[in-house]
Order: C-alpha cells, then structure tokens, then sequence
C-alpha cells in the first residue's frame, strides 16, 4: 500500500513524525509532502499568483512553500505521478477540527483533495485542553489510538468523493473510552475575538482570537463525543448542494 502524508502545521512539526509513525505499522511505502513552514487555518487555499518552491529533504520526502492544498496537487501531479497513493493521511494536527473547523482547517482540506483525486483521504487531529500550549502539546494518545481508529477504515468500501475525519480527545490514552462514528457538529457563532495592538509607528494591528464558547453540543456530534472522551470518526462528502433548499428554489424559478 503506498501512503502519501501530508499535513499543515508544517514538515518539521511534532504531529507529521507521529503520523509517520502511525503509518508506518500499515506500509513502508511512505511519501511525505507536506508545507515548509505552517499552513493553519488556510483552508483550502491555492497559490495561484506566484510560483512555489519545493525543497527535497531525502527519498520521497518534501517540503513545499505553499499550502497542503498545494501539496497535494503537487504530489500527484508530479512525486506520484506514475504510482499514485492508495491512502492520503494528513495530520496528526496540533489542535482539534471540528464542528465548522473543517472548513478553516487545512489538514482536512488535503484530505479534501485526496477525496477529489478519487484517493481515500482521511484527515487526523489531536485536542488539546491547555491554550497557548505551542510545542509542548502532547501526542500520546494520537499515537497510542491511531491504528486503531484507521484500520477498519482500510477495509471499507468508501462512496465517491468521501473523506473520513478523526480527532483524538485531550485526555490520557489510557482514559479514552473507545471510538466513536459521529455527525459533524456546529457551534454557535461567536468565537472570534479580536486582539488589538499597536506597532512602533502607531499604526493598529490585529492578531485573531479563536476562543472556546460554552456550549451544549447536540446528541451523536463530534463535539459533544470528544468532551465525553471519545476519539471521533466524522465522514464528509464534498458536495455542499442542500437538496431540501434546492428542490425549494425550482419551484421559486420554476
């Protein structure tokens, strides 16, 4: 099986290593494409308006100055070219994707892009409870639950365009109380806090606050199974059409 790993925390980050660790009890045909530098929260962006870079660090492992999106594209069309990949894994990130994460998130939009390649894609995120954590973030229970979450998937048939997203719970591995399929969930809207500085010239500038809102999460979500300490399993399909709105509006321009 060959496996391609990407991610968006970038190519030297803590989670990729653990990922290829992951990966690694499943193939030894590893391929690693991931952003030189970190991607987060760049969604499903391209880099359309300048070239980017590409720097080899070794047999079948790259890093590119631009987007995941990017790095998938680049290694399909160019690494992989002549063999594509079996399984694309994007991840492990540093902080969860959900609910409405998944649309800022740039380690599911890879798996995004895998989806579309027709390539099954699975992206994978561990929380973590304390903020302003930076590298100090712990792993374990990625590493410790992994496996286990990824291979039943492997033995699947997926539908068309489908990708699957996991996200480990902040607790012990040791706590964690079993795997969970769930829906995706969504949080009220309101997290966004504006932190508003001043530069040496007295001009105003702004760092984004992405802060935790109280909420009470609806029955069988993500959000509400990883505070109950389980590690989520979210299917997601890339067709965004609402079918009820749509058979809506052919009656109204009908």
């Amino acid at each position: 099986m060959r496996i391609l790993l990407t991610n968006d925390d970038g190519y030297h980050a803590r989670g990729l290593a653990v990922l290829e660790r992951i990966a690694r009890t499943f193939s030894d045909d590893i391929t690693v494409v991931a952003p030189a530098e970190e991607q987060s929260g760049k969604g499903r962006s391209l880099t359309l308006t300048e070239p980017f870079r590409v720097r080899r660090h070794g047999d079948n492992r790259f890093a590119v100055r631009g987007t995941p999106t990017d790095c998938v594209m680049f290694a399909l069309a160019e690494v992989m070219k002549d063999a594509k990949p079996d399984l694309i894994l994007s991840g492990v990130n540093r902080g969860g994707n959900l609910a409405e994460d998944v649309s800022y998130s740039g380690t599911v939009s890879a798996a995004m892009e895998g989806a579309l390649a027709g390539i099954r894609s699975v992206a994978l995120s561990q929380r973590y409870a304390q903020t302003g954590a930076g590298d100090q973030v712990p792993f374990d229970t990625a590493e410790a639950w992994g496996v286990r979450a990824l291979s039943p998937l492997l033995d699947l048939d997926w539908a068309p365009r489908t990708l699957v997203n996991i996200n480990f719970p902040p607790i012990a591995a040791e706590e964690v109380k079993g795997i969970k399929p769930v829906s995706q969930g969504l949080r009220d809207y309101g997290r966004v806090g504006l932190d508003k500085r001043v530069d040496p010239r007295g001009f105003p500038y702004y760092w984004l606050a992405m802060g935790r809102l109280p909420i009470v999460p609806l029955p069988d979500t993500d959000l509400e199974a990883i505070e109950q300490g389980y590690v989520t399993v979210t299917p997601l399909h890339l067709d965004l059409t609402h079918r009820d709105s749509l058979e809506g509006l052919k009656r109204v321009y009908s």
